[in-house]
């Protein structure tokens, strides 16, 4: 069925625009107006523009919010549950969707499953919103009949992951708005305040300057004279790097020293490890076979080294060996994952296992953070009053013997 893009205003005169989906141009304008929509502009999607044309079916580059996904989730899980045919639950939710990506994604994806399509398929046609562990735990549940405790779990599993990425994006937040402070702070000293103060010295010749004072002076005249050489050595650095990190030996070596730096090193791996369990608890839940969650659930950890050994542990695991043996092996997990993974394997609650790991590994998740972003900030403060003081300290001496002498 065709879907038509359509502006017009509500029976309280206020603007409106949206999509719609009918047999044809006057189907659509009827529709709009049961809804006491009245119809300003009314066109059809494909022929919207020839930029639109040339996009290929489903590949909408547009961004979806994960709060909007898992919203869209919801909605249509509880209608599913409600006896609601698939396709009357689809048109349900197309129509309460606000992003106008996700909401031409699921009109389609709608008259798709109506023209006899798998709904797993349909999203297939999405891969920038619905990705593959979504697409996969689909499958599963449309295969098994339980879409809807599917789609229920795929909604708490988007919104734990959101939730853990903010956690470490709001840490990382208070120190990196610090260290711009200071930063800023300390070239504009250098640049415009420093500058102004060797005047006055150099209106003093016999006025001697203390070392320190000396040092600062000179750093200040190297970031006033050759500022543009930093910044040029900056970006350089920064485009050079990133170029580094997208190859693959790059990345792998880049990846390695996540895992070990100070600090961040043991917050990166726990992060990573609590994808790992929680994603593969998911996908075990929904139906998913162990070794096809095993080859999906490697690239979530979004860390080489890691996907590597899940990689090794598929592999063995695909000539009958268990879990916990070659993820043992390959040294990259904690103790608590390995032995939580060898009970659940004996007693056959492995997803149960795995999830109680997730959740262990969230709370420290946020208990690091919590402790890094304490630690952090009076460490900033600390260094950035040191560095202030010094420069506020080799400014002033000379200034009292220079107000003695006069």
């Amino acid at each position: 069925m065709p879907i038509f893009e359509y502006r017009g205003l509500t029976k309280d005169g206020k603007n409106t625009k949206g999509l719609v989906d009918a047999e044809n141009l006057r189907a659509a304008r009827m529709k709009l107006k049961k809804d006491r929509i009245y119809v300003v502009d009314l066109k059809d999607k494909k022929k919207v523009s020839a930029a639109g044309q040339k996009k290929k079916r489903g590949q909408n580059t547009k961004k979806v919010g994960v709060k909007d996904l898992s919203l869209m989730t919801r909605q249509l899980a509880t209608l599913i549950k409600a006896n609601i045919p698939l396709v009357d639950a689809l048109t349900a939710v197309s129509e309460q969707v606000e992003h106008p990506a996700l909401q031409e994604a699921i009109a389609d994806c709608k008259n798709m499953v109506n023209e006899g399509s798998p709904f797993y398929k349909a999203l297939g046609k999405y891969p920038n919103i619905f990705n593959n562990i979504y697409v996969t735990l689909c499958e599963a549940g449309e295969m098994s009949g339980t879409l809807d405790l599917i789609l229920t779990r795929l909604a708490e599993f988007t919104e734990s992951q959101n939730e853990l990425r903010s956690k470490v994006k709001s840490a990382l937040t208070y120190p990196i708005v610090m260290l711009v402070v200071t930063l800023a702070l300390l070239t504009f000293l250098f640049i415009f305040v420093i500058p102004k103060m060797v005047v006055v010295f150099e209106g003093f010749p016999n006025l001697k300057l203390p070392w320190y004072t000396e040092m600062v002076i000179s750093t200040s005249g190297i970031m006033v004279n050759y500022w543009y050489v930093f910044l040029i050595v900056t970006v350089v650095t920064t485009v050079l790097f990133r170029n580094w990190k997208k190859t693959p030996a790059g990345k792998k070596k880049w990846d390695a020293i996540s895992l070990k730096m100070p600090i961040f090193g043991e917050v990166n791996r726990t992060v990573a490890v609590s994808r790992f369990t929680r994603t593969l608890a998911t996908l075990l839940n929904g139906g998913v076979p162990m070794l096809n969650a095993m080859q999906i659930v490697k690239n979530v950890v979004d860390n080489d080294i890691l996907a590597a050994a899940i990689e090794e542990a598929r592999s063995n695991i695909s000539e009958g060996e268990s879990i916990a043996g070659p993820l043992k092996k390959s040294g990259q997990f904690p103790p608590l994952v390995i032995h939580m993974v060898n009970i659940g394997e004996k007693t056959g609650d492995l997803e149960n296992m795995l999830t109680q790991v997730s959740d262990a590994y969230d709370f420290q998740v946020k208990n690091k953070l919590e402790g890094m972003t304490g630690l952090m900030g009076p460490v900033v403060l600390v260094i950035m009053g040191l560095v202030i003081g010094v420069i506020v300290f080799a400014v002033m001496i000379p200034m009292f013997e220079l107000s003695s002498a006069i």
